[in-house]
């Protein structure tokens, strides 16, 4: 991908799994501190830079590319793919999941994304509305907020109990182990975005009447409570953050940087191979035969206003 192209390869590669299922962790998924974390936000170099327009939708396009040959891939080999995205209100997870679907087959690939649960919802095991959704071989499935709701916007609104959110701890880590002996591959992205940039998109969305429904009272609510996301996020990781479904943070200041470094980097935790079919080739049509239109004036057409 232009000069990026042989880290591409590399990455194409897939990393040696640990365990069936199991991401693993390489050296490319480095632990170091960012100006553009939440906790350093403040830093005078947490400046973002935008990347460019025009090498962003170059970039895009040849990992949609490897996307798809990902998703062949996924179907031939009885794949299962769960993808979890996380993280502040406006920090562009949407965005990314767009363009991570966009050019597969929807039949393959789905995206979750649950509303507030019903009374039965309430009274069942607090995963099982989640299970419901989760791939058959073959399948990638997308959740937009997940299970993880319970450690955070349950627990800093309240929607539920000190003693439900520490189960949750307990229990989250071990169900997750499951899901990864069972053959799941689990990526769980966390997006992360300083509070001054999310605060301009809050406006934005407030100037957009197209976006608009994308700021909700929820997230009016979580501007005066940014600190105790920050805690419980904190605290989310700490009991979560396991060698079998580790978490990574995607700095998301830069929506276009963002987009491309968590793609590239979904794409170097599935070890894939390119089975793209050998384009065909099409015959001559055959004649109609005998076969004579309708009539126009038995149809219904609608009105041609842009010509």
């Amino acid at each position: 991908m232009g000069k990026h192209k042989n880290k591409t390869k590399q990455a194409d590669k897939g990393p040696d799994h640990s365990a069936k299922g199991s991401v693993g962790l390489d050296p490319s998924d480095a632990y170091r501190p960012s100006p553009m974390l939440d906790d350093l936000a403040e830093h005078p170099e947490g400046a973002n830079i935008k990347l460019e327009r025009k090498f962003y939708e170059s970039e895009l396009k040849e990992l949609q590319v490897e996307l798809v040959k990902m998703q062949y891939w996924v179907k031939h080999v009885g794949y299962k793919l769960i993808i979890l995205f996380e993280g502040r209100d406006a920090a562009g997870k949407g965005g990314t999941i767009k363009r991570i679907t966009e050019p597969l087959n929807p039949r393959g690939c789905n995206v979750v994304a649950l509303g507030t649960p019903s009374d039965q919802q309430k009274s069942q095991w607090y995963f099982q509305r989640y299970v419901e959704n989760f791939p058959s071989a073959g399948e990638i499935v997308l959740f937009d907020r997940s299970w993880y709701n319970r450690a955070g916007v349950e627990k800093v609104m309240g929607f539920c109990t000190p003693a439900q959110v520490e189960e949750f701890m307990l229990s989250a880590p071990e169900f997750e182990r499951v899901l990864v002996r069972s053959g799941i591959t689990l990526l769980k992205y966390w997006f992360s975005v300083s509070d001054n940039e999310q605060e301009a998109r809050f406006r934005s969305r407030l100037k957009d009447p197209a976006r608009r429904w994308k700021l909700s009272p929820m997230d009016l609510e979580s501007r005066d409570r940014w600190v105790d996301f920050s805690r419980a996020k904190d605290e989310m990781f700490a009991h979560t953050n396991i060698p079998e479904a580790p978490w990574f943070t995607v700095e998301a200041n830069d929506k276009r940087r963002a987009r491309l470094n968590c793609i590239r980097h979904l794409l170097s935790k599935v070890p894939y191979e390119d089975m793209t079919p050998e384009a065909i080739e099409l015959a001559p049509r055959k004649g109609s035969g005998d076969y004579q239109r309708p009539p126009f004036n038995e149809q219904f057409f609608v009105p041609n206003h842009y010509r």
